[in-house]
């Protein structure tokens, strides 16, 4: 048995969204701005899948912009309303220090260029709160930008609460919400959303696709420079295939999402209630306001690498930390940022299911899990010095 538990990473394409792709590639395929027939067959298909969206959102065609995938959307949103607030002598921003680095480095980027950065302190609760928020708020405070749901430890951050106090403030409220759309209830109106970035692939649709909504009223910054699509603000032909993929997967995730999220939050509560009988253990991530899907632990005495690739020779794949930083030898700036120390950091494990994954999947995993960090244990001198007294455990 072979176990996917890495879905925060990627998910495979539905059979929905493939069988929604596949007319775009041979029959529909014309370049969405060309006036002839076939072209406009593909326009209007564009159109369609634009509705389909902003429906699912609940925001207006018009504002939403089609983008190669969660990072573009989140420097399309990000450096828009930077532009906005430096035309009006704003260059403050407020942020979390646990966001993805398409957040991360597009603010160090902008602080280059004159802004000031706050990061917001992630609490005891591995969160942060819309206090936190509002005491942040300057007068010369041009952006808030927290995610909905954190990549790596899982937390849903209290994302209406947040933009109730930037609307209050006048402030423009942009949420990365890539972990969020397709597995959570997201309403850019009821949740007082200026701006929300989103990837097809994180939901079962295709990878190379993404949205910036951007809310009317602010005009939105070319990231970069072309044609006139997308109403000259994301220029490139667009990706009609990998577009009407996408929003069919989006209309099958949120036709089911009551259903998957309940079986998948059984299997994840499982999951977790079995990890946590491993000695020296830690969950990470807010244990209430979590993804469905999301199981994220640190063990001591070992490390993290090694922990992946022997899991993945007994048939489970998963990750330690965020896709994107996973080749990297340095611990998580999330785990860091909920206070667990380098050595605890190092040994992570993040497993991310869906509605595909079964029980005998769980079954599978927990019995792997304790036996490869036993192994790994057993070879390590650290873990002997813990065990002989010569260092103190850090864990409970």
């Amino acid at each position: 048995m072979y176990v996917y538990a890495d879905n925060a990473a990627t998910t495979r394409v539905s059979k929905t969204a493939l069988e929604a792709m596949l007319p775009y590639f041979t029959e529909i395929y014309g370049n969405p701005s060309s006036l002839h027939s076939v072209g406009q067959e593909a326009k209007e298909a564009l159109e369609s899948a634009r509705e389909r969206i902003a429906k699912h959102l609940g925001c207006q065609p018009r504002e939403i912009y089609f983008t190669s995938g969660g990072t573009e959307a989140d420097n399309m949103a990000i450096r828009s309303a930077a532009a906005l607030g430096a035309r009006k002598g704003k260059k403050h921003i407020i942020s979390t220090a646990f966001e993805h680095h398409a957040v991360l480095h597009t603010l160090n980027k902008l602080e280059k260029e004159g802004f000031e950065v706050t990061l917001l302190d992630v609490s005891e609760g591995h969160n942060i709160t819309a206090g936190q928020v509002r005491d942040a708020i300057r007068e010369d405070t041009c952006l808030v930008t927290c995610m909905f749901a954190n990549n790596e430890i899982g937390s849903v951050l209290p994302i209406r609460e947040i933009g109730a106090v930037c609307k209050e403030a006048g402030v423009p409220f942009h949420t990365d919400a890539v972990q969020a759309v397709g597995h959570l209830p997201v309403n850019v109106r009821t949740d007082n959303i200026d701006m929300l970035s989103l990837s097809g692939h994180k939901f079962h649709g295709p990878r190379g696709v993404g949205v910036a909504y951007i809310r009317r009223g602010i005009p939105p910054v070319n990231v970069i420079e072309g044609g006139g699509q997308e109403r000259g603000k994301r220029p490139g032909t667009e990706n009609l295939p990998g577009i009407m993929g996408m929003a069919a997967a989006l209309d099958e995730a949120i036709e089911k999402m009551d259903e998957h999220t309940a079986y998948v939050t059984g299997l994840r509560d499982r999951l977790i209630e079995g990890l946590s009988k491993i000695p020296h253990s830690v969950l990470n991530g807010d244990a209430v306001n979590r993804l469905p899907g999301n199981v994220s632990f640190c063990f001591e005495g070992i490390e993290g690498e090694a922990l992946l690739l022997l899991l993945d020779a007994r048939g489970v794949a998963g990750s330690s930390g965020s896709a994107c930083t996973s080749g990297s030898l340095d611990p998580s700036h999330v785990l860091l940022a909920i206070g667990r120390p380098h050595e605890i950091a190092h040994g992570s494990l993040r497993l991310s299911l869906c509605h595909e994954n079964t029980p005998e999947e769980i079954d599978h995993i927990l019995k792997a899990v304790p036996e490869v960090i036993e192994y790994l244990r057993k070879m390590s001198p650290v873990w002997k010095d813990l065990e002989a007294g010569k260092r103190q455990y850090i864990t409970p």
